[in-house]
């Protein structure tokens, strides 16, 4: 299932008259609903004891919302087998966690016997790596997320 596709069924269901969706497909778990969460089902990630304010409104006890950074994808310019690192044997070029500069190497993408070397185009810090040493990749699928640091240098 494609992003283009989830994100039309995501736009058909919001102007439909439906409260909840599941779909399974594939290796794709999609779960939509309408429906507001109940006070009492607060998740407060300070455990603070908060059992005198779910009745009470309390302008103290208001949780700021997290800011959460952009995020960049990596996606591979061919297809082609997906390598970590050079050869075998050497470390891979980045790994979760690593902060990475817009046009360093992050990976190789092999195709027809030619190591095409992927860069970041971004600077940030690699969130997540989606493919795992000699899986094969298709065109524009996305290779790593990227938490952006700052602004996007693009």
């Amino acid at each position: 299932m494609t992003l283009k596709e989830i994100q039309k069924i995501i736009k058909d269901f919001e102007s439909s008259e439906l409260t909840e969706l599941e779909l399974e497909y594939e290796d794709v778990k999609l779960k939509l609903s309408k429906n507001k969460p109940a006070v009492n089902n607060f998740v407060n990630p300070t455990n603070q004891n908060v059992s005198n304010t779910i009745n009470q409104p309390n302008t103290e006890n208001v949780l700021e919302p997290v800011v959460n950074l952009p995020e960049e994808q990596i996606k591979s310019p061919l297809v082609g087998t997906f390598y970590r690192a050079s050869n075998p044997e050497a470390k891979p070029y980045v790994n979760v966690g690593d902060t990475v500069k817009k046009g360093q190497v992050v990976c190789i993408v092999e195709a027809m016997k030619i190591m095409n070397e992927i860069t970041a185009t971004a600077d940030g810090v690699i969130e997540q790596i989606h493919f795992e040493d000699g899986e094969a990749v298709g065109y524009n699928d996305v290779l790593f997320t990227v938490k952006l640091n700052g602004n996007k240098s693009k």
